[in-house]
């Protein structure tokens, strides 16, 4: 087969190799709108820091979140597709006092990473064109990199609250009795490391939410935006105390929360759009984290917990999309053709 006939087949499969793929433009549509509003609430950190290594790390985020929205821009500019809003500088408050303490940020900068990590990593394999691919790819290198810095640095200031420590095994097992997975009744075995580790991560989670939806609660504009807020701050300290009594029980330490860190300022840095974007696109990567974790939890009782969780935090991420669409702040994400409608006449 020839050049132009191989070209004239791909054509008619709908399959043109130099097109963008729905993965493609969904995944870079999702990380323009990420960075922009990263790049609001990073600059506003910037005019609020007063500890130099914790401004360096903040700059190295900051020029992180403005690369990839500019790449990202470039390439919907090259491909003639429409450029997202996003969030703007209209969104952000560059005046307002401090709302969050310089030690927050590097918390928060962990908090916003890992969902960075779980966005580009998915995307990697899923991207058709080596300079689509290429792109993600280097956005998971620099959200990793910038996280092995944070965690640097919480550590050499002594702030690093590290996982639970367990026992070293003597020697290697099998698992024998079906009642390894048992959760409730009976003789209910320890929690194994992995089901350690995903309920630590999401303690974590809890409470550096919690701590972004205290200062939200006094930020917020609209009483019905407010409100959101804190149903967000009572489902995210809900949920913080059932994962830490889970370690508890077994006489393991847990992650602080970390409220004492937010200010007593009432001055809104952001838009009411701007911080209901990022509660429900955080609360929504809480489904991912859960599932997750419900993948890796032997026990039943630990499975069907984070099964109640995903569930009540499904419900919220839906009833603040409602509350976004009802105030006109809602961008479509591009979608596929409406073929009834267009066969509709």
């Amino acid at each position: 087969m020839s050049k132009l006939q191989h070209e004239e087949k791909t054509e008619m499969e709908g399959n043109t190799p130099n097109k963008l793929t729905s993965a493609e433009v969904g995944k870079l549509w999702a990380t323009f709108m990420g960075n922009s509003m990263a790049r609001c609430v990073l600059r506003y950190f910037q005019q609020n820091v007063d500890d130099a290594d914790i401004r360096n790390v903040l700059n190295e985020a900051l020029q992180l979140a403005d690369r990839l929205t500019q790449t990202v821009k470039d390439i919907f500019t090259r491909e003639g597709h429409p450029v997202p809003v996003g969030l703007t500088d209209d969104d952000v408050n560059l005046k307002a006092p401090r709302l969050y303490a310089d030690e927050f940020y590097l918390h928060y900068l962990k908090y916003t990473g890992k969902a960075g990590i779980s966005i580009y990593g998915i995307a990697v394999p899923l991207m058709s064109r080596q300079d689509i691919r290429e792109f993600f790819t280097d956005c998971l290198k620099s959200t990793i990199n910038l996280i092995n810095d944070v965690n640097d640095l919480l550590d050499a200031k002594g702030l690093l609250v590290k996982p639970p420590y367990i026992p070293v095994p003597d020697k290697i097992d099998f698992i024998k009795k079906q009642r390894y997975l048992d959760g409730f009744f009976g003789d209910i075995r320890p929690l194994q490391s992995l089901e350690i580790t995903h309920i630590y991560d999401n303690v974590q989670n809890n409470a550096t939410s919690c701590a972004v939806l205290v200062g939200f609660c006094q930020a917020a504009k609209l009483d019905q935006v407010r409100n959101y807020f804190k149903r967000g701050k009572d489902i995210a300290l809900k949920q913080y105390d059932i994962l830490t009594k889970l370690l508890h029980k077994e006489d393991l330490p847990t992650h602080p929360l970390m409220n004492h860190l937010v200010t007593d300022s009432t001055v809104s840095p952001f838009s009411d759009k701007l911080m209901l974007t990022h509660k429900i696109d955080m609360f929504a990567m809480r489904v991912r984290t859960y599932g997750n974790a419900l993948a890796f939890s032997a026990r039943h009782d630990v499975s069907a917990t984070f099964a109640r969780l995903i569930m009540e935090v499904g419900n919220y991420v839906e009833d603040g999309a409602n509350t976004m669409i009802d105030l006109g702040w809602m961008e479509q994400p591009p979608q596929a053709a409406d073929r009834k409608s267009l066969t509709m006449g």
